[in-house]
């Protein structure tokens, strides 16, 4: 058992979130009971994750993807009621951590998506340094890499193979950061892993001949609540169960 506090402090910690500059509010977003025996962590705060903390006995959620977004009409009204009103309702604490959880060198979401995919970083790229770039392990192709992506998280990506150059390095950043694309070409990789393409990719990697693969927004973000819960579970001596909520994207 932790008090609410004692979570939210190691969590700043960790996280940092004062050193980004982020489209929402990191941190407690939604206050509950103040002792926390069972953690249960997941990507995004939807109705149907929230609904399946409840039925795990949660008193805390863990999250990449929060409730409260900048530009965001801000009333509880609709969906934003439905899902705070659950919360509310359970006396549930809601933790979100957005690009803080992407940055984090150990257990962030790049971090831990570079394990799975057998790479190691050794350089940070692109806006607030969220990009992560390292040697291309055991790729030597794009379609390798591809098709070990696609065993590693469960869905064949987006592949497009630039000119098919060896690889030396690889970049990536997981979720929906297509736009780091040309930082990636920039710090010299020879292939670039996000979740999302846009139209403009597939011709940069084709112009430039640097390999881009989409490997899914979901399904690159899986990881780092997952860890970063487990890392909170150890240190407290709580309950910890990660809950994935299909999602296509």
């Amino acid at each position: 058992m932790a008090e609410r506090g004692a979570i939210e402090r190691a969590l700043a910690e960790r996280l940092r979130p004062e050193a980004f500059r982020d489209y929402g509010p990191n941190g407690l977003q939604v206050e509950g009971r103040t002792e926390v025996r069972k953690l249960v962590s997941g990507v995004t705060a939807s109705l149907a994750f929230i609904e399946a903390a409840i039925a795990a006995g949660a008193d805390a959620l863990l999250v990449h993807h929060g409730l409260f977004w900048r530009g965001q009409d801000g009333r509880l009204t609709g969906w934003l009621r439905q899902r705070v009103a659950r919360l509310i309702a359970h006396d549930l604490n809601l933790f979100a951590y957005h690009l803080p959880l992407d940055a984090e060198p150990e257990l962030g979401n790049n971090a831990q998506l570079g394990r799975r995919l057998q790479l190691a970083a050794d350089a940070r790229f692109g806006e607030q340094e969220l990009g992560f770039a390292g040697p291309a392990g055991p790729w030597r192709t794009a379609g390798e890499l591809a098709r070990g992506a696609a065993e590693a998280l469960g869905r064949a990506p987006v592949c497009e193979p630039g000119d098919g150059r060896p690889l030396t390095r690889v970049a990536w950043c997981t979720g929906g950061a297509q736009g780091y694309f040309e930082a990636a070409i920039a710090a010299g990789a020879d292939a670039f892993i996000t979740g999302e393409i846009s139209e403009p990719q597939a011709h940069l990697a084709r112009e430039t001949g640097v390999a881009f693969l989409a490997c899914g927004h979901h399904a690159t973000e899986r990881y780092g609540a997952a860890a970063l819960g487990e890392h909170l579970a150890a240190r407290f001596g709580l309950e910890h169960r990660f809950i994935d909520i299909p999602n296509p994207a």
